[in-house]
């Protein structure tokens, strides 16, 4: 487990849901990867994330999928492609990422609580 946050540190992470709008493969990545761009409507709009999670996942099935992501981290360059948002998942019993989404669907950019 990792250190103990405050409530305080928690509101910190500002955590939303969007909805994928693209996705292409990132062959250039060291790791096989995808690249997304993620709706999360109103002020953010569409932002973009290398994703390593081919082991469940093609671009095919991603667009229109909603996700969780966290969206206040700054740029990170991943190769040649600008990531602005951390998408989540857990991993599977063979490390395979799944992504974590609502189980209903709600508005883009709804915070997480």
């Amino acid at each position: 487990m990792s250190d103990e946050l405050t409530f305080d540190d928690f509101l910190k992470v500002d955590i939303r849901a969007g909805t994928v709008v693209d996705a292409q493969p990132y062959p250039e990545a060291r790791r096989p990867a995808i690249k997304l761009w993620v709706d999360f409507g109103g002020d953010i709009g569409v932002r973009k994330s290398s994703a390593q999670i081919t082991d469940h996942y093609t671009p095919e099935t991603l667009i229109g999928r909603q996700v969780m992501a966290v969206v206040n981290f700054p740029p990170r360059q991943i190769g040649k492609f600008m990531s602005e948002i951390l998408v989540l998942g857990a991993s599977d019993d063979k490390d395979g990422i799944v992504l974590l989404s609502p189980d209903f669907k709600v508005p883009n950019g709804s915070r997480m609580h």
